[in-house]
């Protein structure tokens, strides 16, 4: 039995090893020594994980790279629009200009417009008139403004004020800052050697005039003018008294309006206005309202015209303030009839 066994282990390992060395499934390397193989498997290993991590830095710096060059080109668009949006402003800015020369060009073409609006109160009155219209510069620059304060007259040989008034027409206008009264044709006075025609009469309420300080309470402007057209006012002063028929007469036709006009179909006589004594005082001014034109010849009656109560009244309900005050007598000439 012994002797059996061995030659069968035998012959197994003879068939193993010649088996082995045909099988193609098992490499030279494996054939070599234990210690041999594993450092050949190693030295692969590490090969291959070497040439991986290259592989990936080089990844890294290609998507850094790339980062880098879309936010450069980012900035660049950025800067671009930027420049775009600046160019822009630049040229609308320009046009802006050109279009404001363009416009302020024509404008200075334009004749300029200026306000008539004055009054005797507020921003529109009497301090205010000269800086309203530059036609009405004197109002505020002139040197023979009226009205004045009368005083030291020289009293001289004046000659007598002759006057040709005669019953006429006339209408009643409320003009919005005071009573005035167009009369009809062919009413004279003569004065210097010079004769006037009465155009209209108006009222203001105080006098505008004073006398040696001495205010009224109302006064009536006569308003002549000559061929050439120069200006002679008669003013006459007001005061309380008896009722004054002419007066009377432009209360009754009254314009039940303002800025309208009646136009009656009676007369009315200019020389029922005037006082009994004719003695005045003269100087040269200017008009009381706008323009304030100057050159104008002023005759102030010395013996006021008496107006009753209820009259005086009467055109303080329309008109309580419509005087321009005083203005510097600037070393006028004033003469007055002896």
């Amino acid at each position: 039995m012994r002797s059996f066994v061995l030659p069968l282990i035998a012959c197994c390992c003879v068939i193993s090893a010649a088996s082995g060395a045909n099988d193609p499934l098992i490499s030279p390397s494996t054939k070599s020594a234990p210690g041999g193989s594993s450092g050949a498997s190693s030295s692969s290993s590490g090969s291959a994980s070497s040439s991986s991590g290259s592989s990936r830095k080089l990844s890294e710096r290609e998507r850094e790279a790339q980062a880098e060059a879309d936010l450069s080109a980012r900035i660049q668009e950025r800067l671009a629009i930027m420049r775009a949006n600046q160019q822009a402003r630049a040229a609308a800015a320009a046009k802006a200009k050109k279009d404001a020369a363009s416009k302020a060009a024509v404008e200075a073409a334009k004749p300029k417009v200026y306000s008539n609006v004055w009054s005797y109160e507020g921003e529109t009155g009497p301090a205010n008139w000269g800086k309203i219209n530059p036609a009405w510069a004197k109002c505020g620059t002139g040197n023979r403004q009226s009205p004045i304060d009368i005083r030291d007259g020289m009293k001289v040989d004046l000659e007598q004020i002759t006057f040709d008034y005669h019953p006429s027409s006339f209408n009643v206008t409320d003009n919005g800052r005071t009573v005035q009264v167009m009369v009809g044709s062919g009413n004279f006075i003569t004065v210097g050697n010079r004769m006037y025609e009465l155009i209209q009469f108006h009222f203001h309420r105080p006098s505008e005039e004073r006398v040696n300080g001495k205010g009224y309470e109302m006064v009536m402007h006569l308003v002549h003018k000559d061929g050439e057209g120069r200006l002679a006012v008669l003013a006459l002063l007001l005061e309380r008294g008896k009722s004054q028929p002419v007066i009377q007469t432009v209360w009754n036709n009254l314009p039940l309006e303002k800025y309208d006009t009646a136009a009656p179909s009676s007369l009315l006589d200019p020389m029922e206005l005037l006082p009994a004594r004719r003695d005045y005082f003269t100087y040269m001014g200017s008009l009381t309202t706008p323009p304030c034109t100057e050159g104008v010849l002023w005759l102030v009656m010395k013996e006021p015209v008496q107006a009753s109560p209820a009259q005086m009244a009467l055109f303080s309900r329309l008109y309580p303030l419509n005087a321009r005050p005083t203005q510097p007598g600037s070393g006028r000439i004033i003469k007055e009839s002896n």
